[in-house]
């Protein structure tokens, strides 16, 4: 029998240390607005800090790491004259998309967001609710380039990016560009093309330029990808990877009208604002939209904001402690950090849409089923009980303190 281990006392080697904890869990709310309550985190646990600084960070670092990066020198906060000059020209593009869209303002949020941000968007819904029309729209507005570009399972990725073709008068070949050389690029029924096609959009979509016969090839700016898909049918379809739907900055699922929104679509199509080679009387330069991007892009976010960021994404990979086990098994992965970084691009762009220099706890809240609908991935067993993903983003923020 081993005999429990004692350190000699006539040497002056000592026992190994004890493991190290795990890592802890930051302090949050126990109570659930809609679910039972959860089990406390361990009483070892103590409540990560998130460093809102890179001399804080430097202050928790081990000494055999690097030293974090200085922050860079903050660039200057908007001005109310810089605002009030983007509040305008959202107008015009509010004002233009109503002109020939009925309701979905949901989704003329999302879209703006979307394009203000630099992002892509996926739309999913059934077919026949403006998909198309919305993002005609929306870039006829803005007097830019718009490609659609129909998706089928034997839709090639030189059919969307460009080939390389053989012109007998030079004796050499030369590049063709594919319609995604667009600034606004629609991808309809994107599950409907096959895993090749799919991945050749992402290059286009992180990188924002294309490879065409060893030769890159650079994307107009802005560029904005609106990919659809239709969750009703599943034969002939090829279910999007999570690698890709990641690089989407937000999901949006776009609803039925309204009886009046309805009844108000058919009028229009009898005055004919809804046909075809009709378009939008007012309009905005692409300079409008690169100083959207500029503004937004310099909108303030407290730290006290980031930590919020940063804790929901937390608990979405460690929910057990704060959503409590019946609901955590539910959840298959977390958000990765694209999720953190999608929040703090989208709810600058949102500040902006709302005439404001600065973003509130309001505009996170509001983010929440657009930025991680497609990120926290359930299991099957949440699928098999009905169990949707906007009901567990729910009740992680309902598990984390507002700031």
């Amino acid at each position: 029998m081993n005999e429990p281990y004692a350190p000699d006392p006539s040497t002056n080697s000592a026992p190994p240390p004890p493991p190290a904890p795990p890592a802890p869990a930051p302090a949050l709310r126990s109570e659930l607005r809609d679910a039972p309550t959860p089990p406390p985190p361990p009483a070892t646990a103590t409540p990560p800090t998130f460093p809102a600084s890179a001399p804080a960070a430097a202050a928790q670092a081990p000494a055999s790491a690097p030293a974090p990066r200085a922050d860079a020198a903050p660039r200057t906060a908007p001005s109310d004259a810089e605002i009030s000059r983007a509040s305008d020209v959202l107008k015009v593009v509010s004002d233009a998309y109503s002109a020939k869209m009925v309701g979905q303002e949901r989704l003329r949020m999302s879209l703006l967001i979307s394009l203000i941000a630099g992002g892509h968007i996926l739309l999913e819904s059934v077919p026949g609710l403006a998909k198309t029309t919305a993002a005609s729209t929306l870039a006829d507005t803005v007097k830019a380039q718009f490609k659609r570009i129909q998706c089928t399972p034997d839709l090639l990725p030189s059919d969307i990016t460009g080939n390389q073709i053989y012109d007998a008068a030079t004796g050499s070949f030369r590049t063709v560009l594919g319609p995604v050389h667009a600034n606004f690029v629609l991808l309809d029924e994107i599950n409907r093309s096959s895993a090749k096609t799919q991945s050749a959009m992402l290059e286009a979509m992180q990188e924002h330029q294309t490879t065409i016969g060893g030769e890159v090839h650079h994307l107009p700016k802005p560029f904005l990808v609106i990919a659809t898909q239709n969750p009703i049918e599943q034969e002939g379809t090829y279910e999007l990877p999570e690698a890709q739907m990641d690089r989407f900055l937000l999901k949006e699922i776009v609803e039925y009208p309204s009886p009046a929104e309805e009844f108000e679509i058919l009028g229009r199509i009898d005055s004919g604002v809804l046909d075809p080679d009709r378009h939008v009387s007012s309009a905005i330069s692409l300079d409008d939209v690169h100083m959207l991007q500029d503004v937004a892009s310099r909108i303030y976010v407290d730290p006290a904001i980031r930590n919020y960021i940063v804790s929901i994404a937390y608990v979405t990979r460690n929910p057990a402690p704060y959503i409590g086990d019946d609901r955590a098994r539910f959840i298959k992965y977390g958000a990765s950090p694209r999720a953190s970084i999608a929040f703090l691009q989208a709810s600058r762009a949102l500040a902006l849409l709302k005439g404001r220099s600065h973003v509130l706890p309001e505009d996170i809240r509001e983010l929440r089923h657009l930025v991680l609908r497609h990120r926290v991935l359930l299991t099957f067993e949440a699928d098999a009980e009905g169990i949707r993903s906007e009901e567990i983003i729910d009740q992680i923020f309902a598990a984390v303190p507002t700031p």
